[in-house]
Parts: structure tokens; C-alpha cells; sequence
């Protein structure tokens, strides 16, 4: 529904709750180490997208790295050995540079970047021995998504529509913008803005020659181009219909290579096949196709489960419907026989094999830990990117069941810093329900002795807090609060019928299940009952306007990107399929509108001093909503403050806006 989004530190309810000062949070400490601070943004390196070498040998992935003078961050391309010996900066430009991937022949790095002034991200072609890269692509606007064939001679791009009015020679740079028109169902999208109707289509590139053939066409777009071992076809994914954007419908299509072919619609399921961010992969004798096909058209509450499909069409096999949890990355054994995944459950993500016949399913990764990244390496091994509560992102091997870390972007900072110690729990709401939840201590925490609290609501609401590393969480820790995370019902990792639980019903069950985890957190003696904060973003900010409209205990609230009077969501954010398929257009249940509006309509009993905030372009929870609940608020004479960052979409990126 909301995007999860963390990053917006929320130090500034520090008096109202009566939080410690670092020194005392760091009593009993370790010796000679400071607390964590909201500055440490500028310390805190973002690893990502590991891609194995065809020999095995090296993997190369992403580092961005915060720029205090640009205040912005800048990516770049770094490859570690498989052994960990050496680790080597393969791009340093002023520019980023995202989405390294090997030639077949393993003697090549092809990334994006638009860099040295290229229109739009290009495909640039770096000599793994070292050099300059090379800009292989010059295509108006950029391309979107790129696949090496298995030969390395083609690749298949995605590429959007010209402009029209470029294509008609009518480029002049004038100072008044054109006006926008619209006549789209589906209009708007956060980062994107406001929708056009080019599409994306799909290319073949010859890499050689630099040739350019168009593979497809029509009004609708194709994503994800994955080649066939054979290297003779395309799959790829694609809405299509009278209208793809009333729907999620996603299905599967396979094309042959070559220009003039016609796309052969693989999968029929009424909801999503192939979604975009859950790319498709053809086994290793290229007759099937595993892919994530979702649990019901359900829009927000999907869960993705494993499917496997021949390629020349037929039925399609659910392989982890008993396992219950959410799937994703599909990755083939040589033999065929298994299809590894990564697996979303109960505050972890771990590494599982799936038999491709029976669906059994065999748990190989251990440990609290939340596995972001899984890509495949000769022997059937793998580089994973995983993060666990003390340590943030970084690369390592997996071998067997052992996971052997190569990368260590963040030593030297956190070998500084205290961090406060992570545990799960869990509590039972009043309706007797279970839920999961995670305490972050204060540096130096002394059992039975409370401490102010604040609890910190994941967006989503189909997401989870789990065992990874948390900055925000960390650096309110170390100002003294006992801060918790709490996996209301909505959540994924805990099933279907969970996570589907609060349909057309929010702020009802979610706030039962984060009141009864404080309850049981006071009832532990840990947290301090008369100063409690609380707040969150996106549908953690929703969730923090829906639990002060209903609880006064709360001494103070952030409440980031959120919304209340969701009629005026309706047409304003990009959540359009969702209001269909869940609550009807507002002139036929504007019953059903007001109840979900419930903070709105109840301002009047928030007597919570809140601070509200959000970015200034977001079109996924438009600032509107911040805005107003904060007029309501002043309306009332409630202590209440709104900040709005410039430029900003949904998620915060500016280094210094997150400080």
C-alpha cells in the first residue's frame, strides 16, 4: 500500500519524553566508544546488487556513499574477490553508476550511469582489467533496463517511446514549460510524476555495431527482458488490455529474438505474473519458466508464491503455497531440480531450496539476519547481501549453508560507535492475537530499570521489521530511549490471512496490535509509561495519526508522509487500482471512506503535541495529507509544527534532510 520508507530521525521529541543525555545512555558501555548520532548519515555506506563473474572469481556491486559538499549520495561500481582478498574501486566519476553486470565471457562490467553528460542513463562497457568505460549506448532519453545475450554479441534493452514533439523537430529550449495533458486512468506516480502516454518497449542492441532493432511495440509496456539459455527468445513481462492501468494484471510473454517476431502470452492468472521487481528465470534446459505469481488480485495484500510454467505454455505448478511466506529471486540449480529463493518470515529473510517437482522446501540460512540480494555463482553457490542488527549491508559468499562475508565498507566507523543490543519479542493483543516485535536497548541498558520509550511504526503495511540494521532505530537508541518495532497485523512474513487481515479495515487491527506490544513492554518494567513517543512514516505515519486519534498516552508524535481524510487521497496519490479493488470510488461507500478517515474526523480528541512532515513532491502520500492534519491540529490549538523538504518525493535522499 505505502512504501516502507526509514530515515527520518525523530531526536526532536528528545525534552517532551525525557530522554538521557549520550553519556548516561552509554553507562556501562563499551569503554572509549561514543554513541551513534544523527551526523553518522554522512559515515553510512549503502552496498548493493552483488553479480557474480562468470569464472566465479570476483563479484561486483554498488556502493553509494554520502557527499557532504554536493549533499547528495554518489554510487559507484566496486568488485571484491571470492576469497576477500582484494576489493578494488572500479568507478570514481562525480555521476553514479548503477547495475554492473558481466559479459558472458566474464571479460566485460556493463552498468548504467549518465555519466559525462549522456541524455538519460546509458549503457557504459568497462574493461574488468581496468580502463575508462566506454559509452555503448546513445539512445534519446536513456534506456530503461538491459540483458546481455548468453553470446554477449546482442542486448536486449528497454527503451521508452520517443517524444513526440522532440521527433517533430520541435527541441528549442523555451523558458515557459508546456502544459501537462492528461488523459490517463493511472496518471501519476511518485519520482515519475505525472504519467504520459509513451511506453516502454523492447530492443534488440548489437554490441559490435552498435545497431539498433525494434522488437515490440503497442499501447502498453514490457519490462524485464530475461534471454533463453539458447539465446533464441525473449521473456519478458507486460500489462495488457482494453486499459492495463485499471489493473495489476501482469502476465508473462515470450518472444523470439529477432525483429518482426510476435509475443506469445506465457501465463493467464488474473493478477500479477511477473511484476515489475520479481524478474522471471528460465531453467537451465530452457523448457520452464520459474517466476512469482501472486496469491490473489488482492493489489496491496498479494503475496508472491513461486510458480513454475513450461515454456511452450501449459499450466502453471505453485510450488510454496503450504510454506505461507513471501518468495522472491528465483534462482535454478544447474540440474534443474531446485529453484533457490529468498524467504520473508517472522522478522527474518533467509536463503531456502525449493524442489521444482514437489514444492518441499529446505531452510539453508540460519542466524537473525535479513538477506537482501541473491545472485547465483558458479558450483552453485552464491554472493548474498545481508544485513544483521549490528552490522548494515555488505557482501558475502555463500558456500553450503556458511555465509562468509567479503565486504566491510562500514568498519571503520562502527568500530567507533556503541550500539544498543537488539532482541525480538512477543506480545499478545487484547483479541488474543500474536504478534512479533523487535526492542532496540539503549547502549548501556540496565535490566529492570525503565527508560523513556519510543515506538516506531514500519510503513508498508505489507512489509516487516526484521533483523537487519536500522539506523533510525539506532540512533534514537543511543539517545536513551528504549525503542520499539512492532509487526502489526498487515505485516508480511507471517501469512496470507495476516497480512490480508486489515482489508478495507485500516487503523483498526494495527493499532490493537501496537497498543498491546506497549502493554506488555510496560508490563516488562522497560518501558516508562509516562513518557512514550510514538511515530513512523508512510503507513507508519497513517498508524501514528490513527493511535493518537485513539490513545492520549502518547507525550509526543511524528507522524512522516501520512494521510487521514483519505477522500482526498482519491485522485491525489498513485494508489488508484488499490481504492478500486479494496474500497470502492468514495461516491459508493462514503461510509466506508469516512470510517478510514477516522483521524480526521476525530481530531478533536488528539491531545498529542505532533509534529508532522513530508516531501514537498511526493505523489505516493502527497504532503496534503500532513498538511492537513496539521491545520487540524492548529485549528484546535494543539502543539504542532509541519516541515516540509524541498524537492524531496516520498523517501527522503538528501544527505542533510536525513540529519
Amino acid at each position: 500500500m505505502r512504501a516502507v520508507i526509514h530515515g527520518v530521525l525523530a531526536s526532536c521529541i528528545a525534552f517532551s519524553l525525557g530522554a538521557q543525555a549520550p553519556a548516561a545512555a552509554l553507562a556501562g558501555g563499551t569503554p572509549g566508544k561514543r554513541p551513534l548520532a544523527p551526523a553518522d548519515v554522512w559515515n553510512l555506506k549503502r552496498v548493493a546488487d552483488p553479480q557474480v563473474s562468470p569464472d566465479g572469481k570476483w563479484v561486483a556491486y554498488t556502493v553509494s556513499t554520502p557527499d557532504s559538499v554536493k549533499d547528495k549520495n554518489d554510487t559507484d561500481v566496486w568488485m571484491v574477490s571470492w576469497d576477500g582478498a582484494k576489493t578494488i574501486r572500479l568507478t570514481s566519476t562525480p555521476e553514479n553508476e548503477s547495475r554492473p553486470r558481466w559479459s558472458p565471457d566474464g571479460k566485460y562490467l556493463a552498468f548504467m550511469s549518465s555519466r559525462q553528460g549522456a541524455t538519460g542513463g546509458q549503457v557504459w562497457l568497462l574493461d574488468r582489467q581496468g580502463g575508462e568505460a566506454v559509452k555503448l549506448t546513445n539512445i534519446k532519453g536513456g534506456v530503461g533496463d538491459f540483458a546481455w545475450s548468453p553470446d554477449g554479441l546482442r542486448l536486449a534493452l528497454t527503451i521508452d517511446e520517443p517524444d513526440p514533439d522532440a521527433a517533430a523537430g520541435d527541441t528549442a529550449k523555451k523558458k515557459t514549460a508546456k502544459p501537462i495533458v492528461i488523459d490517463r486512468y493511472h496518471f501519476k506516480e511518485d519520482i515519475t510524476g505525472y504519467l504520459n502516454n509513451r511506453h516502454s518497449h523492447l530492443y534488440l542492441f548489437t554490441v559490435e555495431t552498435k545497431k539498433l532493432d525494434t522488437l515490440t511495440s503497442g499501447s502498453y509496456n514490457e519490462e524485464q527482458p530475461v534471454w533463453s539459455p539458447d539465446g533464441t527468445k525473449l521473456l519478458f513481462s507486460s500489462k495488457r488490455g482494453a486499459d492495463p492501468d485499471r489493473s495489476d494484471n501482469f502476465d508473462l510473454f515470450v518472444i523470439d529474438a529477432r525483429p518482426g517476431a510476435q509475443a506469445r502470452q506465457l501465463t493467464t492468472f488474473n493478477g500479477p505474473d511477473g511484476a515489475p521487481g520479481t524478474r522471471p528465470v528460465w531453467s537451465p534446459d530452457g523448457r520452464q519458466v520459474a517466476y512469482l505469481q501472486a496469491s490473489e488480485a488482492l493489489s496491496a495484500y498479494d503475496m508472491p508464491w513461486l510458480a513454475v510454467i513450461p515454456a511452450d505454455g501449459g499450466a502453471a505448478k505453485l510450488l510454496t503455497v503450504k510454506l505461507d511466506r513471501p518468495v522472491a529471486q528465483p534462482v535454478w540449480s544447474a540440474d534443474g531440480r531446485t529453484i533457490t529463493v529468498l524467504v520473508t518470515d517472522d522478522r527474518l529473510r533467509y536463503v531456502a531450496r525449493v524442489n521444482a517437482e514437489s514444492g518441499g522446501v529446505e531452510k539453508v540460512t540460519t542466524g537473525e539476519r535479513a538477506i537482501g540480494a541473491l545472485a547465483p555463482a558458479p558450483g552453485g553457490q552464491f554472493a548474498l547481501l545481508a544485513s544483521d542488527p549490528m552490522t548494515p549491508s555488505e557482501v558475502y559468499a555463500l558456500e553450503g549453508a556458511t555465509a562468509r562475508r567479503l565486504t566491510h565498507h562500514n568498519d571503520a566507523w562502527l568500530a567507533d560507535v556503541q550500539l544498543g543490543a537488539v532482541e525480538g519479542f512477543n506480545s499478545k493483543s487484547k483479541d488474543g492475537t500474536v504478534v512479533g516485535g523487535m526492542l532496540i536497548k539503549p547502549p548501556g541498558y540496565v535490566a529492570g530499570k525503565r527508560y523513556p520509550f519510543l515506538l516506531r511504526i514500519h510503513g508498508g503495511p505489507v512489509s516487516q521489521d526484521e533483523f537487519g540494521f536500522d539506523f533510525e532505530r539506532q540512533v534514537l537508541a543511543a539517545q536513551g530511549y528504549a525503542v520499539a518495532a512492532v509487526n502489526y497485523r498487515g505485516s508480511n512474513g507471517r501469512g496470507v490471512a495476516y497480512q490480508k487481515s486489515i482489508f478495507a479495515d485500516w487503523g483498526n487491527k494495527e493499532v490493537v496490535d501496537l497498543m498491546g506490544a506497549v502493554d506488555y513492554l510496560v508490563a516488562q518494567g522497560i518501558a516508562d509509561p509516562d513518557h512514550m513517543g510514538i511515530g513512523g512514516w508512510s503507513y507508519g505515519g497513517i498508524l501514528t495519526d490513527y493511535t493518537i486519534a485513539s490513545d492520549t498516552r502518547f507525550k509526543a508524535a511524528i507522524s512522516g508522509a501520512g494521510s487521514a481524510l483519505q477522500t482526498t487521497m482519491y485522485g491525489m496519490d498513485q494508489y488508484i487500482t488499490q481504492y478500486d479493488n479494496e474500497i470502492g470510488g468514495p461516491w459508493k461507500n462514503p461510509a466506508l471512506w469516512q470510517k478510514i478517515s477516522r483521524p480526521y474526523y476525530n481530531a478533536d480528541k488528539i491531545k498529542t503535541p505532533t509534529l508532522f512532515m513530508g516531501g514537498e513532491k511526493d505523489f505516493n502520500v502527497p504532503i496534503a495529507g500532513s498538511e492537513q492534519m496539521y491545520q487540524a491540529l492548529k485549528s484546535l490549538g494543539v502543539e504542532t509544527q509541519l516541515v516540509v523538504y524541498p524537492g524531496q518525493f516520498h523517501g527522503l535522499t538528501t544527505p542533510s534532510y536525513l540529519v
